[in-house]
């Protein structure tokens, strides 16, 4: 008998943490996210684990997002001293976007308690540091997909593509206890079918229990082509009006998404005359991690970028100028027209985006474009719902520039997809909903109920389900 309890990531999208119990097991949790939107500061004081860390026996992520990731430093100043398993690209990618998050960390923390010594309070302990970003990344054992590890006296792991972002997992666990087998498969992300540069998620065919996504059980992505076009229709629009392009991209996955776009546009001579800024390091960083593990990648876009053993992005987008220092970023806002700017975070929650929002967004000639999904408290949501003023760095700004929002850059499975991927297990498993919105996830039950006749259980954080 094996119990799971619900976390995070439970009737919302951030936060994922699973906590799954059995003998055959011991104690062992599948991802360990921080939640999205608000300060990081105060996010870290405030969210306690509800178990635990020295009693886990070990971690199984599925891919390298912070969502999914971004609490195992926390778990390790805590006590947590066991293996994590994740793919060898995803460790990769764990090194520099932990180191990257400990930093940002640490200066927002310095600020936090330079402020609190001003005004005589106590000062802010951190939740951890980059020690403990050190022994985390020790801890990680990289697998390839399909391979078999043993990961408790009766359980075996196997990674499969989940077509997500690079190195991302379907993870398979299979248990064994009174000479039963009991299979339990945790989606992670689902990428979605004919995505630039991911293969196609992998399917698996037989299950006890699916713990799925639906960041997007309740709408469909557009096509390639279509998302080619609106995006060269909304540069070409911003192009004509004399004004710049702010685009808040995740670092890992749709950054490099995005830039093959950009570069097909350029190869089409659809792209005018603009300037590109990667304003991210971290973005930078990874890229080349994309570039090292590019066998992992879709081979009709690899064999576009006629690649072999790097992406050669000077060659494919000759605009492209890479910012890595402060001084690169700043530069760019002396360009009065004709700039479009990549630069992190995803959701606006911290990065260089905001500086360029704070010299660009109240000029109604610009264009800020959305490519992924904005969580509920962060500031892409509230520009995405509407807001007229928002506040950065404690200044009230006026919104003016147009807000465009390009669902079809997702890296997330649209509701079709999500169906058809839970469709192939045969027979039908125990299928739990993970990682959605609740409207979301009613709306993919719904259908999952009409067309396949497969009821659903939609946990709430703290839930906890026997199988």
């Amino acid at each position: 008998m094996a119990t799971i309890t619900f976390h995070g990531a439970a009737q919302e999208v951030t936060g994922s943490c699973h906590l799954i119990e059995s003998e055959a097991l011991g104690r062992i949790l599948l991802d360990c996210g921080m939640h999205q939107g608000g300060d990081v500061v105060s996010r870290l004081q405030d969210e306690d684990f509800p178990f635990n860390p020295t009693n886990i026996d070990a971690v199984i992520l599925s891919h390298a997002h912070m969502d999914h990731s971004g609490m195992l430093p926390k778990l390790v100043h805590q006590g947590f001293a066991g293996p994590i398993y994740c793919t060898h690209a995803t460790a990769d990618l764990l090194d520099i976007m932990l180191r990257d998050s400990a930093g940002l960390y640490e200066r927002d923390l310095e600020r936090e308690n330079l402020k609190l010594k001003r005004q005589g309070k106590k000062l802010v302990k951190p939740e951890y540091t980059m020690d403990d970003v050190e022994q985390t990344l020790q801890q990680c054992i990289g697998l390839d997909y399909g391979e078999q590890h043993d990961v408790g006296p009766g359980a075996r792991l196997m990674m499969h593509d989940a077509g997500h972002i690079l190195g991302s997992s379907i993870v398979e666990l299979t248990l064994t206890e009174r000479e039963l087998n009991k299979t339990l498969v945790f989606s992670g992300d689902l990428g979605k079918r004919d995505a630039v540069l991911m293969n196609d998620p992998s399917l698996v065919r037989k299950a006890d229990i699916v713990l799925m996504e639906s960041t997007y059980g309740d709408r469909e992505h557009k096509t390639k082509l279509d998302t080619l076009n609106e995006l060269q229709s909304i540069l070409s629009e911003t192009w004509q009006r004399g004004g710049n392009v702010m685009i808040p991209a995740f670092a890992v996955g749709r950054t490099q998404e995005l830039l093959f776009y950009l570069g097909c546009l350029h190869q089409q001579g659809k792209l005018d005359n603009w300037q590109i800024f990667l304003d991210s390091p971290m973005a930078i960083e990874v890229t080349r991690v994309y570039e090292k593990w590019v066998d992992l990648l879709a081979e009709e876009d690899i064999a576009r970028l006629n690649l072999k053993h790097k992406l050669p992005l000077e060659e494919f987008l000759p605009n492209l100028f890479l910012s890595v220092t402060p001084e690169d970023s700043m530069a760019i806002n002396r360009i009065a027209r004709g700039a479009i700017v990549i630069a992190g975070s995803g959701m606006c929650n911290g990065g260089r985006i905001r500086h360029h929002f704070k010299q660009r967004i109240w000029n109604r000639n610009n264009t800020l474009i959305f490519v992924g999904f904005q969580a509920r408290g962060t500031l892409g949501r509230i520009l995405i719902d509407g807001a007229k003023n928002i506040k950065l760095f404690g200044e009230p700004y006026v919104v003016k520039a147009r807000i465009e929002t390009l669902g079809g850059f997702s890296a997330h499975a649209g509701q079709s997809g999500l169906v058809n991927w839970i469709g192939h297990f045969k027979p039908r498993p125990k299928v739990v909903l993970v990682h959605g919105e609740p409207r979301a996830q009613q709306a993919l039950a719904e259908r999952l109920w009409k067309e396949q006749q497969l009821r659903v259980t939609i946990p709430t954080n703290g839930d906890s389900l026997v199988f």
